[in-house]
C-alpha cells in the first residue's frame, strides 16, 4: 500500500522494530499454526485467525471487525490463498487504526495556539507514568520547549522523589510541595510558575489511585478547574498512561479512566518487554482515543510517536 513509505529515521525505526519484535515473534508463530496446512483462506482459517486476533490482546470487538472485513474480502476475491494472508491482515489493520484520526506524527509537537501547553497525566501506579512524563519532558526539551513540571501527585513521597530525579536529568524546573499537600493546589502553583517563566510546555503528574473512582473523579475535576483559574482552557490534554504488558487490564483501566475524566490521548508503556503489543491496535479502535506515545524500550530516547505505518510496518515487518 502506498502510504507504508519511510517516515522515521533509520535508528528510530530500528529502536520501533525491536520494541515490538516478541509481539511480532508470538503474533505470527500463532499465525504459521493457523494456517498450517492450508492453501486457501476458508472458515477454518478465519476461526483460527480469530482465535490468533484475540490470544494476541487485540481485544474481541476489534478482533470482529478486523475478521468481518477479511470475510468480504474473501468473498469478493471467490479465491484467496493463506500467502496473502499476511498483505491483507497488514492492510486492513492499518486501515482501522487510519479510522481514530490519530497516529500520524512523527515529531514531538505541541498545538501552535497553545501557550503554555498543558498536559496533565493519568494512570495507576505502576505503569511508568514518572517515566513517560520524564522523557517527554527530555524530547519537548530536545526539540526546544521551555518545559516546567509539576508534582501533583502527593499521596506517595516516591512520586515526587521520583519526579525531582527526572527533572534534574532533563534539566527542568519541578514546582512541588510536601507529600500530603493538595494536588491542585501544586496544579496551580505550577501554572503561575509556568506563566511566570513564559514556559511553552506544562506537564502535571496526578495521582494514580483507582480504588475509589468517584474520590478519582473529584480530585481530577478539582485539579482541572483551579487549573483554569490560571490558564482559561487547561489542561489541553489529559494523557492516560497504561502499561502494554497487562494485556486486556490495560482496557479494563482505559475504561475506568475514561469513565472518570476526559482522557484525549493515551500513552502506551512496556512494550519492548511483552508479546501484548495488539493491545495498542484494540485499545486505539476501542476507545477512539488516539495513541500519541508509545514506550519500546527503558532508554531516555526509547519513549515514541506514535505513528500508525510504521507501528504496522514493524509488526509486520
Amino acid at each position: 500500500m502506498s502510504f507504508f513509505k519511510r517516515i522515521f529515521s533509520s535508528e528510530k525505526k530500528e529502536t520501533l522494530d525491536k520494541g515490538l519484535e516478541q509481539t511480532k515473534t508470538s503474533f505470527f508463530s500463532k499465525l504459521t499454526k493457523a494456517v498450517a496446512g492450508k492453501s486457501k483462506v476458508d472458515d477454518e482459517v478465519l476461526d483460527n485467525l480469530e482465535e490468533v486476533l484475540v490470544s494476541s490482546d487485540v481485544g474481541v470487538n476489534t478482533t470482529l471487525k478486523i475478521i468481518e472485513r477479511i470475510e468480504a474480502r474473501v468473498a469478493n476475491d471467490k479465491y484467496m490463498g493463506t500467502d496473502e494472508l499476511n498483505k491483507i491482515l497488514r492492510e486492513e489493520i492499518a486501515a482501522l487504526l487510519s479510522e481514530t484520526q490519530s497516529g500520524e506524527e512523527t515529531e514531538f509537537t505541541i498545538p501552535a495556539n497553545k501557550k503554555p501547553y498543558v498536559l496533565m497525566v493519568v494512570g495507576v501506579n505502576g505503569v511508568g507514568k514518572t517515566t513517560t512524563i520524564g522523557k517527554l519532558a527530555h524530547q519537548f526539551n530536545k526539540a526546544g520547549y521551555k518545559v516546567v513540571l509539576g508534582a501533583a501527585d502527593t499521596f506517595r513521597a516516591a512520586a515526587i522523589d521520583q519526579l525531582q530525579i527526572w527533572a534534574d536529568r532533563v534539566g527542568v524546573p519541578l514546582v512541588k510541595q510536601q507529600m500530603g499537600s493538595d494536588p491542585a493546589s501544586v496544579a496551580f502553583d505550577t501554572l503561575q510558575s509556568a506563566v511566570t517563566q513564559n514556559a511553552d510546555v506544562v506537564i502535571i503528574d496526578t495521582a494514580g489511585r483507582l480504588h475509589n473512582k468517584v474520590n478519582l473523579m473529584n480530585e481530577l475535576t478539582k485539579v482541572k478547574r483551579v487549573m483554569q483559574k490560571v490558564i482559561e482552557d487547561a489542561p489541553h490534554d489529559v494523557l492516560l498512561v497504561l502499561d502494554g504488558s497487562t494485556g486486556q487490564n490495560a482496557f479494563e483501566q482505559a475504561k475506568q479512566f475514561t469513565a472518570a475524566t476526559e482522557v484525549s490521548c493515551l500513552a502506551v508503556t512496556k512494550l519492548d518487554g511483552t508479546a501484548k503489543g495488539g493491545v495498542v491496535i484494540g485499545i486505539s479502535d476501542q476507545f477512539q482515543i488516539p495513541v500519541k506515545y508509545i514506550g519500546v524500550g527503558e532508554g531516555i530516547e526509547d519513549l515514541q510517536v506514535f505513528n500508525k505505518f510504521e507501528f504496522v510496518d514493524s509488526f509486520f515487518k
